[in-house]
């Protein structure tokens, strides 16, 4: 497991800091327009080059209020970034030349002696090049030049800054079972911490967002190991009006990077936010194990018999699709149900690990599918041949089909249902891929690390392999070879 570096773009505003971002990220997360200071949210995304994969965070542009360029948020913006970031790098805009926010930012950077890199946007054209040279005055190496709104010179960029990027950080195999509590500020992650260390090792305080950094938290529990993760509380966007908040909020995604298995706490009163279900949404993404746990349950007045259910049945049709995800209901303060929130995250990472028998597998997948087929699409019938179980932590399974690319979202769902119907996988996100012929021997080598592995976007033809187009006329049995 690995922490991803962290590289965070930093400049005056309107150099180009968040087309920059859209186009090294493939997306279009931040908004772009000619007006400064547009970029008043942070935005971070995962990116990747030639197999390097890291976070790239577009610090916004700060517009002062008043005309001097040292106004102290604006030093406080640029000091954020240097505290959080693995990787400078300062974007600065050839039309406006060196500026004096440019120099002071020049200063801090390399008074920090992290890595950094000087990049020259907005270069358009060759004859813009020739003013790249004014940049050299910064003392910050050679100046890059590109057009990010093009894509000009920008593979020429993530070239040079992957090979600036630290590797990323490695968690000994031995630590232990990381589990991190994520979170809204006050919804009793440090109080729970508290209960279950069985002493005051974390602040706790009534005010919302005291704990401003991911804090690890070593405790033993039935000979087990468990390194308990209190993160930084999330705000939602709008609230966000402190840099420091903005960093909390990635040292919390940070933080799932780093866990085996994501403890979601949410309030009784509230129920499921839509920025709880983000952030349990960004958990799944990274196939982390998951659950949801109900604090501050000595708080809801005339509990009945059914209260539990209904509230548990309500916020797993919030979300659906992730409706495998197992509720616990808790007090922090009084200590009720406590003493399960660790079996209850050392059972899912039992589940993630589990190899499923590779028969019973095949039969229940294959039974389902001859009961409910896949539609032909433009006359060509869906075949499937076989499924396999190929990894584990988390569990990754393939399937053998005639026309991988045809098989559609929804029937992919129905196959995912159905694995969680036969087997026990609560709380455990699982991958379904659908490849044509025999499976790529990487897939099936126990010692392929899993970055190196093709996938699920990836072509789905092996070896050469080809469907025989002249058995497609009919529609087939399920699991007929």
């Amino acid at each position: 497991m690995k922490r991803l570096p962290v590289v965070a773009v930093v400049g005056q505003p309107n150099a180009g800091k968040s087309t920059l971002f859209n186009r090294l990220t493939r997306s279009r997360k931040a908004i772009v327009d000619d007006m400064p200071g547009v970029t008043r949210d942070r935005h971070y995304a995962r990116a990747d080059w030639n197999g390097r994969e890291f976070r790239l965070v577009d610090t916004g542009g700060y517009v002062p209020e008043s005309k001097e360029l040292f106004d102290t948020a604006i030093r406080e913006q640029v000091q954020m970034a240097l505290e959080e970031a693995d990787l400078l790098l300062l974007l600065c805009n050839v039309q406006t030349g060196v500026t004096r926010t440019d120099e002071m930012m020049a200063r801090l950077i390399r008074d920090t002696g992290k890595p950094w890199m000087l990049v020259v946007n907005k270069v358009d054209n060759e004859k813009l090049e020739l003013e790249v040279g004014e940049f050299w005055k910064l003392g910050l190496d050679e100046p890059l030049a590109v057009a990010a709104n093009s894509g000009r010179h920008t593979g020429e960029l993530l070239d040079a800054l992957v090979g600036k990027l630290p590797e990323p950080q490695e968690i000994p195999a031995d630590e232990g079972l990381r589990v991190a509590l994520i979170g809204k500020p006050n919804v009793g992650k440090s109080s729970l911490v508290n209960r279950l260390l069985g002493q005051e090792r974390l602040m706790v305080t009534p005010i919302a967002g005291t704990t401003r950094d991911s804090i690890d938290s070593v405790v033993k529990h039935k000979g087990r190991r468990f390194v308990l993760v209190d993160t930084a509380g999330l705000r939602r966007r709008t609230k966000i009006k402190e840099n420091v908040e903005f960093y909390s909020r990635l040292r919390t995604i940070s933080a799932i990077d780093s866990a085996h298995v994501c403890l979601l706490l949410v309030e009784p009163g509230e129920g499921l936010t839509r920025q709880d279900i983000q952030v349990l949404e960004e958990a799944v993404s990274q196939r982390k194990g998951v659950a949801l746990l109900v604090n501050k349950w000595d708080t809801v007045p005339e509990k009945e018999t059914n209260t539990a259910r209904d509230m548990e049945r309500g916020m797993l049709e919030d979300i659906h699709t992730l409706n495998w995800v197992p509720v616990l209901f808790i007090s922090a303060l009084e200590g009720t149900r406590c003493h399960k929130v660790l079996d209850l995250a050392a059972g899912i990472d039992e589940r993630r690990k589990q190899w499923l028998d590779p028969e019973e597998l095949r039969e229940k997948l294959l039974a389902s599918v001859a009961r409910r087929p896949p539609p032909a699409i433009e006359g060509r019938w869906i075949r499937f041949k076989d499924v396999q179980q190929i990894r584990c932590d988390p569990p990754w399974f393939v399937c053998r089909v005639s026309h991988p690319e045809l098989v559609q979202p929804i029937y992919k769902r129905y196959l995912e249902k159905q694995l969680r119907r036969f087997f026990d996988l609560e709380g455990v996100p699982i991958r379904l891929d659908f490849r044509r012929g025999k499976l790529d021997p990487a897939l099936l080598a126990e010692d392929t690390p899993l970055e190196e592995l093709p996938d699920e976007e990836a072509p789905r033809v092996y070896n050469g392999e080809l469907p025989d187009d002249g058995e497609e006329q009919n529609a087939p049995e399920a699991g007929e070879e």
